[in-house]
């Protein structure tokens, strides 16, 4: 039997890092009290405010701190100033807003501070392409990452604040179809989950063609599509639990047989063959392939 490439790096050369911080990445309209929506009435599994609770239940220490990031979003002060109100209505009632508009904010030593001192992060909705664009690169998001891998922090993103956890990530596509090569575009993301894609509203907007797209060019990466007021709970950098009334949709590329996505060019529709498709409920587990990589200096 041929001997791994990895046998050959000298002990003191390898490092596996697991984080010791959780993410918990919403599909959007998580439940926010005021009863159950109207497509939830027959569904057993609604629980109001279920995953709002859970991410106050996951904070440590005494009066933690809640930071609310609403950079996402194109009306910043309404997105804060109602998880404000609802981070207080579920009894954490220290929570304080980093308002960054500009990169240059991003940089702000008040700003770093506070992520600091935060013991949960949450990312309001809005567009994923205006966090990374802002944050890509700045002593906020050094900071952030600095936290989830050394300490107990809970990082939450509810919709675009979600997706832009992810690398690599969606951040534009025609959301009924994505079966046209060239219609789905992909970035860096925030790069909290590393050879995963996360995808939002993905049932209600149809999205798992455009997702097949993304994991058939970067067949290495798993899929996760979140539907609304469902959530995924990510423990040690690669263990999922599911948390809301909704279903998760997991596509797993790793065993393509055949796709023509290299070949045919933009405008033409890709095929695959060989994908996996799992579809996941509240409290189900599943463990993100691959997640203990090992990261070589």
């Amino acid at each position: 039997m041929a001997k791994s490439n990895i046998a050959s790096v000298p002990d003191s050369k390898i490092t596996r890092i697991i984080p010791k911080g959780k993410l918990l990445a919403i599909g959007g309209k998580e439940n926010k009290g005021g009863g159950q929506p109207k497509d939830q009435v027959e569904n057993i599994n609604f629980i109001s405010e279920q995953i709002l609770k859970r991410f106050v239940n996951e904070l440590k220490g005494e009066d933690p701190l809640v930071v609310v990031i609403p950079t996402a979003s194109q009306i910043p002060e309404e997105s804060a100033e109602d998880y404000v109100k609802l981070f207080k209505e579920l009894g954490a009632n220290n929570v304080q807003v980093a308002d960054i508009r500009t990169r240059q904010d991003a940089n702000k030593p008040e700003m770093v501070e506070m992520i600091r001192n935060a013991s949960g992060i949450m990312f309001t909705g809005g567009d994923q392409l205006r966090l990374t664009a802002l944050l890509g690169g700045t002593e906020v998001l050094r900071s952030m990452k600095e936290r989830y891998i050394t300490t107990n922090i809970i990082i939450a993103g509810t919709s675009a604040g979600a997706t832009a956890m992810s690398t690599p990530m969606i951040y534009e596509g025609e959301s009924q179809g994505g079966y046209i090569k060239g219609d789905v575009r992909l970035t860096t993301g925030l790069e909290l989950l590393k050879n995963v894609a996360i995808d939002t509203h993905f049932l209600t907007r149809g999205r798992i063609v455009r997702m097949t797209q993304a994991i058939c060019t970067n067949p290495e990466c798993i899929g996760i599509g979140l539907e609304e007021d469902t959530a995924i709970l990510v423990t040690d950098g690669g263990h999922v639990e599911v948390v809301g009334s909704g279903l998760v949709t997991v596509v797993d590329g790793m065993g393509i047989t055949e796709t023509n996505i290299y070949e045919i060019a933009n405008g033409q529709p890709f095929t695959a063959k060989g994908l996996k498709v799992h579809l996941l409920g509240d409290e189900d587990k599943y463990i993100i392939p691959g997640y203990q990589r090992v990261q070589v200096q």
